[in-house]
């Protein structure tokens, strides 16, 4: 396979993708507050169902379909401890993504403050 291509696993078996659309689809399993929020909990460590959804004002219907996206997309893993369903990430890079996620809004936001402040009006005070 070439190397702007990815594997992915289809309906009829294994199919080539160039890699920006797996990159693509990738970010788009990301494109929910919810899961992100999901995500952010997991990688300070595992929780139970029932302790994401007193973190995460959603509706136990609706945070069930966003923990099923993400293990879909193989970020998160499930286990029974006893009565309850487990969560964790299951790809430890995610913490670094979420970090560096972070990090570009910091930059991208400082960036428009300072281009905020350029374009104020300069107001000059009567003597």
């Amino acid at each position: 396979m070439c190397e702007d291509a990815a594997e992915l696993v289809g309906s009829g078996g294994v199919v080539a993708a160039p890699l920006y659309q797996a990159k693509a689809d990738f970010f788009r399993t990301l494109g929910h507050p919810a899961r992100i929020r999901v995500l952010e909990l997991l990688a300070e460590r595992d929780h139970a169902v029932h302790e994401l959804l007193e973190r995460i004002e959603i509706e136990p219907s609706n945070l069930s379909q966003q923990l099923a996206v993400l293990r879909r997309a193989g970020l998160v893993s499930q286990h029974r401890a006893g009565s309850q369903v487990v969560y964790s990430v299951s790809v430890p890079q995610v913490r670094d993504l979420l970090l560096v996620a972070r990090q570009i809004l910091l930059g991208v936001l400082s960036e428009q403050d300072a281009l905020k402040a350029a374009l104020r009006p300069k107001i000059r005070r009567a003597r």
